[in-house]
């Protein structure tokens, strides 16, 4: 009697002609990614692909921020593919992109102990919250302090900022997000102290990412978006070290997940004045 046998798993790299299956790997986990979502991904980033029998069964991500630092994300397998070790073959294949990078993710409790295998270590938790804020009070502004609409101008310092603050040159994530996003500015004493863009993904819209030098600051801009758009589904995904989940709880942004933030390799360095306090996606930070 012949012995059956498993069809072979292939990788290779992704191509725009695969984000459809990929997105329906994403709907399968019940991801709220919209091919919009995947296409964003893939206009700066690099993927791969697992294949099986002509047909996608994993996908997994990266995106390189300078010389220095990346991440990575999207590492998906199909609930039918699990167990044959997919999601280790991907996460080698993109972390050989990343190459010496330092390495950084955020893993959901299923993925975590592969990721600890691999040398990433957890460095603190992202909260994830999401809903409709039908009434969000004023900020409490400080003297000398607004919010106003971004500027042309503006997107030079908005990509400084967020190098500051990440430790990473994301410039061509800031280029890419210029075509969708709107964005405002926070100032102090007429000059620019933080800011903080609002753009369509997943099932509405996403505040990040929020850049800030303190927790007064991240809430006035983030204030802005929720209060210009209530009624409407946003989500927020914040870091517990931000403080802010206690306050969108109280908004009406309800906490429906967390995942832990992990990195491989020495940390980046940052500027201790400005702080990340929401995130562009959890696969982007």
């Amino acid at each position: 009697m012949e012995k059956a046998t498993r069809p072979a798993v292939t990788l290779r790299a992704m191509s725009e002609a695969d984000l459809e299956a990929a997105h329906a790997l994403s709907r399968e986990l019940n991801w709220p990614h919209r091919l919009e979502d995947w296409q964003f991904f893939l206009e700066f980033g690099q993927g791969v692909v697992a294949e099986r029998d002509g047909a996608v069964v994993g996908t997994a991500m990266c995106w390189l921020f300078g010389e220095k630092a990346g991440t990575l994300g999207m590492v998906i397998v199909s609930p039918d593919a699990q167990g044959l070790g997919i999601g280790r073959k991907l996460m080698a294949a993109v972390m050989d992109i990343l190459g010496n990078r330092t390495m950084m993710l955020h893993a959901t409790e299923e993925g975590l102990s592969l990721y600890q295998s691999l040398g990433f270590v957890a460095v603190g938790e992202v909260f994830q919250h999401q809903g409709t804020a039908f009434s969000v009070p004023l900020p409490e502004l400080l003297p000398d302090e607004r919010v106003r609409p971004m500027g042309l101008r503006d997107m030079e310092i908005i990509t400084d900022l967020d190098a500051r603050a990440t430790g990473m040159d994301r410039r061509r994530l800031i280029d890419t997000m210029d075509k969708s996003a709107l964005g405002v500015m926070l100032t102090r004493d007429h000059e620019v102290a933080g800011f903080a863009l609002f753009r369509k993904f997943g099932r509405g819209y996403v505040v990040g990412p929020t850049v800030a030098p303190d927790i007064g600051g991240a809430k006035a801009l983030i204030s802005h978006w929720l209060g210009a758009n209530a009624g409407m589904f946003c989500r927020v995904d914040v870091t517990e070290a931000s403080g802010l989940s206690p306050w969108l709880d109280e908004l009406g942004l309800q906490r429906v997940g967390r995942v832990t933030r992990m990195i491989r390799g020495t940390p980046v360095p940052v500027d201790a004045e400005f702080h990340t306090f929401s995130l562009v996606t959890q696969a982007l930070g």
